[in-house]
Order: C-alpha cells, then structure tokens, then sequence
C-alpha cells in the first residue's frame, strides 16, 4: 500500500506559475509590445472580403457569432445579387434571409441589413458615410463597427475593439476595462492614431492563434515579457 500511494504521488503534476502579474506601465510597455507585433504579424488585415465600403458594412453585420471564412462563403453571390443599398432596401426580407441563412441568426441580420440600408438610401443617397458620428446613427452600428467601415474602408484609422482584442489588451495591462469603448478610449492615447487600425489587426489575429479565452498558447508567446496574465499549466 506505501508502494502504491509512492507511485500515485510521482504520478501527479503541481501546477506551473509561467509568470505572476507584470509590473511594467502601460505606457513604458506599448511601443516594445508594438515592435514585436510588427514582426510577427506583419501583413494583419481585415479577413472579411470586399470591394466597397457597403460591402464591408454588410460583411461586418453578416460576421456577427459568425466565422469571417464563413462569411466569405455566403458574401460573393449575395453582392452580385444586392449590388447596392437600393436593392437590399426593396428586397422581399424572407429572399434575403434565404441568402444569408448560412451565417446564422439569418433573421436578425436581414432585418438588420435591410434597415441600415433604408437609412442609408433616405438620407446619405445610398451611400456609406465616412464618419464616425454618421455610422453610429445607423440602426445597430456601433462604435466598432463604424471603426471597421472606416479603417478599412475608408483608410481613416481606429480601434476596433472586439472579444480578441478586449481579451489580449486586457492580459496585457493595457487596459483595466471591459467595456469595449471605455477599452478603445483606453488604448487610443498609447497607440499612435496611425497605427490605430493596423494594431487592431494585429491583436485580434494574436488573440485568434495565441492568446485564446480558455486555453491561451502563454510559453509561445512573443508578448509573453510584458503580459500581466497569470496562467498556470497542468
């Protein structure tokens, strides 16, 4: 029975502290933080495909609780279809969640589509404003959304902050927040303004292939030296 319980004693693993809280500002830590992005997501961009910046706005609705790649799918022939606000405005609303079935909550999303773009056509003559105070009068556009359209739209930068890049700003001590404007407010004084929607990239792809909600990659990661993150490993 000793024998046994020595066997069983050897068999467990304590877990691993990789770090403890970082004590490193803000301030002092972005611009190394944004050197290292730069080298290991160079070519970070948006992954929802587009032509135009109604394209994009329609895309970044369809993308909600949706995969981009998804997204991507469906995206093609519904543009042929609807190549302007008009023809999403008067389009028979059952027809239209027909063509967006496959991105899920197809119901929400067309009635969504639909009123944004009758907006659009009553008061900005079909077109999608380049602003942010406009965009954020449209029914259901948000401040990251309007962020989205205009930086990569409209090359006008901002932060756009979504459920990955909330995540890792937020491991990395940039910001104490979890509200996503009062984290964009946050961050926009580290980051310089032309850096804005570039960096918004390049955390969201870190937070998609390393830094995930559960189970974050921390012993491969190259932000590992200035994260306030404590993760333990089994």
């Amino acid at each position: 029975m000793i024998m046994a319980a020595q066997r069983t004693e050897k068999c467990k693993r304590p877990p691993v502290t990789l770090r403890s809280a970082n004590t490193i500002a803000p301030a002092d830590k972005i611009g190394p933080i944004l050197q290292i992005l730069d080298q290991y997501y160079p070519t970070a961009h948006c992954t929802l495909d587009f032509t135009n910046p109604l394209e994009l706005l329609v895309a970044t609705v369809l993308s909600a609780q949706c995969t981009d790649a998804r997204v991507n799918q469906v995206t093609p022939a519904l543009f042929r279809k609807y190549p302007s606000a008009a023809h999403y405005a008067r389009a028979s609303l059952e027809e239209l969640e027909k063509d967006i079935y496959a991105t899920g909550f197809f119901r929400q999303k067309a009635k969504s589509i639909q009123g944004i773009c009758q907006v659009l056509v009553a008061q900005y003559r079909g077109e999608v404003p380049a602003s942010l105070q406009e965009l954020v009068k449209l029914p259901g556009i948000g401040r990251k959304t309007a962020n989205v359209i205009l930086g990569n739209a409209f090359g006008i930068p901002g932060i756009m902050v979504d459920t990955h890049l909330g995540r890792v700003a937020q491991r990395l001590g940039l910001t104490k927040e979890r509200d996503p404007v009062k984290i964009e407010f946050d961050l926009m004084p580290l980051v310089p303004p032309e850096r804005w929607t570039k960096f918004s990239h390049q955390l969201i792809w870190h937070g998609r292939q390393i830094c995930a909600a559960r189970k974050p990659r921390c012993l491969d990661c190259p932000l590992f030296p200035y994260c306030d993150f404590v993760s333990l490993a089994t």
